[in-house]
């Protein structure tokens, strides 16, 4: 499988919802994986390793924000064989806060059918 249809396979189930999203990470994620987020907290380090730290990345969106949907768009491809680019919009209420919507991109770079990182990105400016 190559990096498109990766990326066609994880639009289909992040469109499907948390379960969907759920079965991406278990199907297609490497066990070595890298995330490297825009920003992050002590709570929530912006580069996490591994699939449970992923998998507990995943549980602690969910407990600290109410999700009301998530779309994702793509997947976007250029030269390189490996990566792919997703767009995603998420509307959500945080912990305690007001109600958002907030898009970012996600750069994903695949070896041996599978995700080996993730690089999310958020429009500055």
């Amino acid at each position: 499988m190559n990096a498109l249809e990766i990326g066609q396979k994880m639009v289909e189930l992040v469109n499907q919802g948390r379960d969907g999203e759920t079965e991406f990470v278990n199907a297609y994620y490497a066990d070595n994986i890298v995330s490297i987020e825009g920003g992050g907290s002590d709570e929530m380090p912006a580069r996490i390793e591994g699939i449970e730290a992923i998998r507990g990345k995943h549980e602690w969106w969910f407990t600290n924000n109410e999700v009301h949907g998530t779309a994702a768009e793509g997947p976007y491809v250029g030269n390189r064989d490996d990566q792919f680019v997703v767009r995603f919009v998420l509307d959500s209420t945080p912990a305690g806060g007001a109600r958002g919507q907030m898009t970012e991109v996600g750069l994903f770079t695949t070896k041996n059918n599978k995700i080996i990182q993730e690089e999310y990105l958020y429009l500055a400016g």
